[in-house]
Protein backbone atom coordinates (compact mmCIF):
# COMPACT_ATOMS: atom_id res chain seq x y z
CA UNK A 1 0.00 0.00 0.00
CA UNK A 2 1.94 3.01 -1.07
CA UNK A 3 -0.30 6.24 0.77
CA UNK A 4 -0.28 8.02 3.60
CA UNK A 5 -3.91 7.29 5.23
CA UNK A 6 -5.55 8.37 8.51
CA UNK A 7 -8.70 8.13 9.84
CA UNK A 8 -10.07 9.81 13.44
CA UNK A 9 -6.91 10.19 14.37
CA UNK A 10 -6.70 11.92 17.88
CA UNK A 11 -4.23 12.75 20.43
CA UNK A 12 -4.76 13.98 24.11
CA UNK A 13 -1.81 15.19 26.02
CA UNK A 14 -2.55 15.67 30.18
CA UNK A 15 -0.96 18.32 31.18
CA UNK A 16 -0.07 19.62 34.97
CA UNK A 17 -2.48 22.41 35.77
CA UNK A 18 -0.06 24.85 37.94
CA UNK A 19 -1.24 26.18 40.80
CA UNK A 20 0.10 29.01 42.53
CA UNK A 21 1.23 29.58 46.13
CA UNK A 22 3.69 27.41 48.36
CA UNK A 23 0.96 25.00 49.94
CA UNK A 24 -0.33 23.72 45.86
CA UNK A 25 3.60 23.60 44.85
CA UNK A 26 4.42 20.97 47.90
CA UNK A 27 0.30 19.05 46.84
CA UNK A 28 1.64 18.69 43.47
CA UNK A 29 4.64 16.51 44.95
CA UNK A 30 1.67 13.70 45.59
CA UNK A 31 -1.22 14.67 43.59
CA UNK A 32 -1.06 16.21 40.12
CA UNK A 33 -3.94 18.32 38.66
CA UNK A 34 -3.86 17.26 34.84
CA UNK A 35 -5.92 19.16 31.80
CA UNK A 36 -6.75 17.11 29.14
CA UNK A 37 -5.52 18.60 25.86
CA UNK A 38 -6.86 17.72 22.73
CA UNK A 39 -3.92 18.19 20.03
CA UNK A 40 -5.86 16.02 17.72
CA UNK A 41 -9.58 15.53 17.37
CA UNK A 42 -10.58 12.57 15.23
CA UNK A 43 -9.16 14.22 12.05
CA UNK A 44 -9.08 11.71 8.51
CA UNK A 45 -7.13 12.17 5.08
CA UNK A 46 -5.44 10.43 2.65
CA UNK A 47 -2.37 11.16 0.70
CA UNK A 48 -1.67 9.46 -2.35
CA UNK A 49 1.67 8.49 -3.82
CA UNK A 50 3.38 11.84 -6.14
CA UNK A 51 1.38 14.11 -3.70
CA UNK A 52 2.84 16.97 -1.55
CA UNK A 53 0.11 18.58 0.56
CA UNK A 54 0.36 21.74 2.73
CA UNK A 55 -0.69 21.14 6.58
CA UNK A 56 -0.99 25.04 7.75
CA UNK A 57 -2.79 26.37 11.18
CA UNK A 58 -1.88 28.72 14.00
CA UNK A 59 0.78 27.71 16.97
CA UNK A 60 -0.94 24.79 18.98
CA UNK A 61 -3.71 24.06 16.11
CA UNK A 62 -1.69 20.42 16.03
CA UNK A 63 0.39 20.27 12.69
CA UNK A 64 3.37 19.02 14.50
CA UNK A 65 1.45 16.21 16.11
CA UNK A 66 0.34 14.81 12.86
CA UNK A 67 3.67 14.95 11.49
CA UNK A 68 5.34 13.32 15.06
CA UNK A 69 2.85 10.40 14.66
CA UNK A 70 3.06 10.08 11.18
CA UNK A 71 6.87 9.19 11.82
CA UNK A 72 6.67 6.75 14.32
CA UNK A 73 7.90 9.58 17.09
CA UNK A 74 4.65 9.36 19.32
CA UNK A 75 1.63 7.29 19.60
CA UNK A 76 -1.74 8.10 18.92
CA UNK A 77 -4.30 7.83 21.86
CA UNK A 78 -7.05 6.76 18.62
CA UNK A 79 -7.90 6.21 15.06
CA UNK A 80 -6.26 4.37 12.48
CA UNK A 81 -2.65 4.84 10.36
CA UNK A 82 -1.52 3.39 7.79
CA UNK A 83 1.91 4.76 6.14
CA UNK A 84 3.24 2.37 2.79
CA UNK A 85 1.06 -0.03 4.97
CA UNK A 86 3.11 -0.10 8.28
CA UNK A 87 1.46 1.29 11.83
CA UNK A 88 4.48 4.07 12.14
CA UNK A 89 4.20 3.67 15.83
CA UNK A 90 5.92 0.28 15.58
CA UNK A 91 8.59 1.97 14.60
CA UNK A 92 9.70 -0.89 12.05
CA UNK A 93 13.65 -0.69 10.19
CA UNK A 94 11.63 -1.64 6.60
CA UNK A 95 10.02 1.23 7.64
CA UNK A 96 12.10 3.65 9.02
CA UNK A 97 14.14 3.00 5.90
CA UNK A 98 11.35 4.85 3.79
CA UNK A 99 10.37 8.00 5.32
CA UNK A 100 12.31 11.01 6.66
CA UNK A 101 11.64 13.76 8.90
CA UNK A 102 12.65 16.89 8.55
CA UNK A 103 12.31 19.74 11.08
CA UNK A 104 13.67 23.31 10.58
CA UNK A 105 14.25 23.47 14.47
CA UNK A 106 15.89 20.23 15.13
CA UNK A 107 19.61 18.99 13.50
CA UNK A 108 20.04 15.27 12.79
CA UNK A 109 23.73 16.87 12.10
CA UNK A 110 26.59 16.64 14.20
CA UNK A 111 28.05 19.65 14.71
CA UNK A 112 31.67 19.21 15.20
CA UNK A 113 31.94 17.04 12.67
CA UNK A 114 32.32 18.21 8.45
CA UNK A 115 28.70 17.19 6.63
CA UNK A 116 30.89 15.03 4.30
CA UNK A 117 31.44 13.02 7.60
CA UNK A 118 28.00 12.76 9.00
CA UNK A 119 27.12 11.60 5.24
CA UNK A 120 29.60 8.51 5.33
CA UNK A 121 27.76 7.78 8.89
CA UNK A 122 24.13 7.67 7.30
CA UNK A 123 25.28 5.88 4.90
CA UNK A 124 26.35 2.62 6.96
CA UNK A 125 23.07 3.86 8.96
CA UNK A 126 21.01 3.12 5.95
CA UNK A 127 23.25 0.79 4.31
CA UNK A 128 23.36 2.94 0.80
CA UNK A 129 25.53 0.62 -1.66
CA UNK A 130 29.05 3.03 -2.23
CA UNK A 131 27.88 3.81 -5.63
CA UNK A 132 24.87 4.85 -5.30
CA UNK A 133 25.70 7.21 -2.09
CA UNK A 134 28.34 8.65 -4.59
CA UNK A 135 25.84 9.87 -7.07
CA UNK A 136 23.36 11.00 -4.73
CA UNK A 137 25.25 13.11 -2.86
CA UNK A 138 27.21 14.55 -5.93
CA UNK A 139 23.71 15.13 -7.40
CA UNK A 140 22.16 16.72 -4.02
CA UNK A 141 25.40 18.66 -3.70
CA UNK A 142 25.32 20.34 -6.94
CA UNK A 143 21.64 21.23 -7.15
CA UNK A 144 21.97 22.98 -3.62
CA UNK A 145 25.06 24.51 -4.47
CA UNK A 146 27.01 23.15 -1.45
CA UNK A 147 29.65 20.90 -3.18
CA UNK A 148 32.46 23.08 -1.44
CA UNK A 149 31.25 23.19 2.16
CA UNK A 150 31.22 19.95 2.53
CA UNK A 151 33.99 19.49 4.19
CA UNK A 152 33.40 22.40 6.35
CA UNK A 153 32.39 21.68 9.91
CA UNK A 154 28.97 22.18 10.26
CA UNK A 155 28.94 24.55 13.48
CA UNK A 156 30.86 26.81 10.89
CA UNK A 157 28.26 27.18 8.50
CA UNK A 158 25.33 29.42 8.16
CA UNK A 159 21.82 28.61 8.90
CA UNK A 160 20.70 28.42 5.18
CA UNK A 161 23.97 25.90 4.30
CA UNK A 162 23.55 23.93 6.98
CA UNK A 163 19.58 23.52 6.30
CA UNK A 164 20.83 22.49 2.92
CA UNK A 165 22.72 20.13 4.44
CA UNK A 166 19.95 18.95 6.39
CA UNK A 167 18.16 18.28 3.10
CA UNK A 168 20.90 16.23 1.53
CA UNK A 169 21.26 13.98 5.18
CA UNK A 170 16.88 13.59 4.78
CA UNK A 171 16.77 12.89 0.83
CA UNK A 172 20.54 10.47 0.76
CA UNK A 173 18.55 7.24 1.05
CA UNK A 174 15.83 8.26 -1.61
CA UNK A 175 12.60 7.99 1.00
CA UNK A 176 9.23 7.42 -0.24
CA UNK A 177 7.24 9.37 2.24
CA UNK A 178 8.89 12.79 3.10
CA UNK A 179 7.38 14.46 6.23
CA UNK A 180 8.66 18.51 6.15
CA UNK A 181 8.12 20.63 9.46
CA UNK A 182 8.86 24.41 8.95
CA UNK A 183 11.95 23.29 6.51
CA UNK A 184 12.58 26.90 5.98
CA UNK A 185 12.23 28.55 9.33
CA UNK A 186 14.31 31.42 10.01
CA UNK A 187 15.85 31.54 6.82
CA UNK A 188 16.33 34.95 4.84
CA UNK A 189 14.49 35.43 1.55
CA UNK A 190 17.82 33.84 -0.58
CA UNK A 191 17.88 30.78 1.38
CA UNK A 192 14.07 30.56 1.57
CA UNK A 193 13.73 30.79 -2.16
CA UNK A 194 16.87 27.67 -2.70
CA UNK A 195 15.12 25.45 -0.28
CA UNK A 196 11.79 26.10 -1.96
CA UNK A 197 13.33 25.53 -5.38
CA UNK A 198 15.06 22.08 -4.42
CA UNK A 199 12.01 20.68 -2.74
CA UNK A 200 9.66 21.61 -6.20
CA UNK A 201 12.56 19.73 -8.11
CA UNK A 202 13.26 16.78 -6.07
CA UNK A 203 9.77 15.79 -6.22
CA UNK A 204 9.31 16.32 -9.40
CA UNK A 205 12.16 13.94 -10.06
CA UNK A 206 11.28 11.58 -7.27
CA UNK A 207 7.75 11.41 -6.95
CA UNK A 208 7.91 10.54 -3.15
CA UNK A 209 4.67 11.71 -0.97
CA UNK A 210 5.65 14.93 1.09
CA UNK A 211 3.47 16.37 3.65
CA UNK A 212 4.77 20.08 4.17
CA UNK A 213 3.72 22.73 7.25
CA UNK A 214 5.01 25.78 7.49
CA UNK A 215 4.33 29.24 8.97
CA UNK A 216 5.62 30.54 5.46
CA UNK A 217 2.47 31.15 3.19
CA UNK A 218 4.79 31.61 0.12
CA UNK A 219 6.18 27.87 0.84
CA UNK A 220 2.59 26.53 0.62
CA UNK A 221 1.64 28.74 -2.66
CA UNK A 222 4.87 27.53 -4.35
CA UNK A 223 4.61 24.20 -3.66
CA UNK A 224 1.41 22.58 -2.65
CA UNK A 225 -1.91 22.14 -5.06
CA UNK A 226 -3.70 20.44 -2.02
CA UNK A 227 -3.76 21.94 1.34
CA UNK A 228 -5.18 21.03 4.77
CA UNK A 229 -6.08 23.62 7.11
CA UNK A 230 -6.28 22.69 10.74
CA UNK A 231 -7.88 24.84 13.50
CA UNK A 232 -7.73 23.19 17.29
CA UNK A 233 -7.10 20.17 16.59
CA UNK A 234 -9.73 19.66 13.72
CA UNK A 235 -9.66 19.82 9.98
CA UNK A 236 -11.14 22.49 8.19
CA UNK A 237 -10.67 22.41 4.77
CA UNK A 238 -9.19 19.92 3.11
CA UNK A 239 -8.98 20.61 -0.67
CA UNK A 240 -7.51 22.16 -3.89
CA UNK A 241 -5.11 25.73 -2.54
CA UNK A 242 -6.70 27.08 -5.34
CA UNK A 243 -10.54 26.14 -4.47
CA UNK A 244 -10.00 27.66 -0.71
CA UNK A 245 -8.39 31.24 -1.91
CA UNK A 246 -11.57 31.49 -5.01
CA UNK A 247 -14.15 30.46 -1.85
CA UNK A 248 -12.52 32.59 1.48
CA UNK A 249 -11.13 35.45 -0.18
CA UNK A 250 -13.94 38.26 0.27
CA UNK A 251 -12.41 41.25 -2.07
CA UNK A 252 -10.59 42.03 -5.27
CA UNK A 253 -8.15 45.05 -5.54
CA UNK A 254 -8.85 46.90 -9.41
CA UNK A 255 -5.94 48.81 -10.45
CA UNK A 256 -6.21 50.60 -13.69
CA UNK A 257 -3.65 52.84 -15.65
CA UNK A 258 -5.33 56.41 -17.31
CA UNK A 259 -4.48 57.35 -20.97
CA UNK A 260 -5.21 60.95 -19.58
CA UNK A 261 -5.51 62.31 -15.85
CA UNK A 262 -9.10 62.26 -14.73
CA UNK A 263 -11.11 65.24 -13.09
CA UNK A 264 -11.61 65.28 -9.71
CA UNK A 265 -14.43 65.96 -9.82
CA UNK A 266 -14.98 62.70 -11.19
CA UNK A 267 -13.49 60.75 -8.49
CA UNK A 268 -15.10 62.71 -5.67
CA UNK A 269 -18.51 60.68 -6.78
CA UNK A 270 -16.61 57.22 -6.58
CA UNK A 271 -14.65 55.02 -4.17
CA UNK A 272 -11.37 55.08 -6.59
CA UNK A 273 -8.19 56.49 -5.29
CA UNK A 274 -5.63 58.20 -7.74
CA UNK A 275 -1.97 58.03 -7.23
CA UNK A 276 0.88 59.19 -9.94
CA UNK A 277 2.63 56.45 -11.36
CA UNK A 278 5.95 56.19 -13.00
CA UNK A 279 3.84 55.79 -16.76
CA UNK A 280 1.05 58.54 -15.57
CA UNK A 281 -1.87 58.14 -13.83
CA UNK A 282 -3.57 55.12 -11.61
CA UNK A 283 -6.66 54.48 -10.28
CA UNK A 284 -6.89 51.81 -7.47
CA UNK A 285 -10.11 50.47 -5.06
CA UNK A 286 -10.31 47.07 -3.04
CA UNK A 287 -14.22 45.84 -3.47
CA UNK A 288 -16.40 43.20 -2.41
CA UNK A 289 -16.20 39.97 -4.81
CA UNK A 290 -19.91 40.22 -6.13
CA UNK A 291 -19.35 43.95 -7.09
CA UNK A 292 -16.41 43.44 -9.33
CA UNK A 293 -17.92 43.53 -12.49
CA UNK A 294 -20.46 46.49 -11.76
CA UNK A 295 -17.06 48.18 -10.57
CA UNK A 296 -14.78 47.25 -13.83
CA UNK A 297 -17.74 48.51 -15.90
CA UNK A 298 -18.15 51.68 -14.22
CA UNK A 299 -14.36 52.15 -14.41
CA UNK A 300 -14.28 51.17 -17.61
CA UNK A 301 -17.33 54.08 -18.79
CA UNK A 302 -16.19 56.80 -16.78
CA UNK A 303 -12.40 56.97 -17.62
CA UNK A 304 -9.71 56.44 -20.38
CA UNK A 305 -8.71 52.86 -19.40
CA UNK A 306 -5.03 51.90 -21.19
CA UNK A 307 -4.46 48.87 -18.54
CA UNK A 308 -6.45 47.00 -15.99
CA UNK A 309 -5.62 44.69 -13.28
CA UNK A 310 -7.50 42.82 -11.03
CA UNK A 311 -5.71 41.52 -8.15
CA UNK A 312 -6.98 38.81 -5.34
CA UNK A 313 -6.37 39.06 -1.68
CA UNK A 314 -2.77 37.89 0.08
CA UNK A 315 -2.81 34.24 0.35
CA UNK A 316 -1.44 34.59 4.05
CA UNK A 317 -4.83 36.96 4.33
CA UNK A 318 -7.21 34.14 3.03
CA UNK A 319 -6.01 31.42 4.97
CA UNK A 320 -4.94 33.14 8.48
CA UNK A 321 -9.30 33.67 8.20
CA UNK A 322 -9.62 30.23 7.27
CA UNK A 323 -7.78 29.20 10.34
CA UNK A 324 -9.32 31.54 12.71
CA UNK A 325 -12.72 30.60 11.93
CA UNK A 326 -13.35 34.74 10.54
Amino acid sequence: MSYIEFTDLTKIFHVHQKEAGLKSSVKALFSRNLREVRALDGVSARIEPGELVGLVGANGAGKTTISKILAGVIHPTAGEVSVLGFQPWKRENEYKLQISLIMGQKNQLWWDLPAADCFLLLKEIYQIPSKEYQSRLDELAEILDVTSLLRTQVRRLSLGERMKMELIAALLHRPRVVYLDEPTIGLDISAQRAVREFLKRYQRDYQPMMLLTSHYMQDIQSLCERVIVIRQGKFVYDGPLQKLLDNYAHTRRIRASLSTPCVESDLSRLPFVMSRSQDGYELSMQVDKSALSESVATLLSKFDVSDLNVEGEDVSTIIERVMHGN
